[in-house]
């Protein structure tokens, strides 16, 4: 037979745990906050010239060679104000392939192009995705919130395959 403990003991015990219980929460929130911050800061540098190009310089993009990670090719204008160039850099990836045309936002100041219209911004916003994957394992694991943690995880899941199809 176990013997009782008295009662201080185990209103002692009992803030602990709670204690303990709330740091862990304090704690996986914190790093989910961030996962997710570092997730949009990723993002934002790209997706900000897509989706805010008014006043910038679109057109298209036909690229015509592709080395060293960079895909160049001549720039033709279909905004007011953009002028035409020989030649503009797309960043290589699996969504770029030579000899194809791609609608771009031409960085400011710059020939750095890049992929405009729905397939540039979900291509934008991928970092984000993977945060929000990887910000639902923190959740449903470190604070017990699996409600929380399906729809982090569903929304990173639906935007990297939204991505996937509209990129290709």
């Amino acid at each position: 037979m176990i013997p009782a403990m008295p009662a201080t003991a185990t209103t002692a015990r009992q803030v602990s745990v709670s204690a303990l219980r709330f740091g862990r929460v304090a704690v996986m929130g914190a790093v989910a906050a961030l996962i997710l911050f570092a997730g949009v800061w990723g993002s934002w540098g790209t997706a900000q010239y897509v989706m805010l190009a008014k006043g910038r310089e679109a057109g298209t993009v036909r690229v015509g060679s592709c080395a060293g990670g960079m895909c160049t090719g001549p720039f033709t204008p279909t905004s007011v104000g953009a002028r035409a160039r020989t030649r503009v850099e797309l960043t290589e990836s699996v969504a770029v392939r030579r000899g194809r045309t791609y609608d771009v936002v031409l960085k400011p100041g710059t020939s750095d192009a890049v992929r405009s219209g729905p397939a540039g911004i979900l291509y934008a916003w991928l970092p984000l995705g993977g945060a929000l994957l990887l910000a639902s394992v923190v959740v449903a694991g470190g604070m017990r919130l699996t409600r929380v943690a399906w729809v982090l995880g569903l929304s990173g899941g639906g935007l990297l395959t939204a991505a996937f199809v509209a990129v290709q």
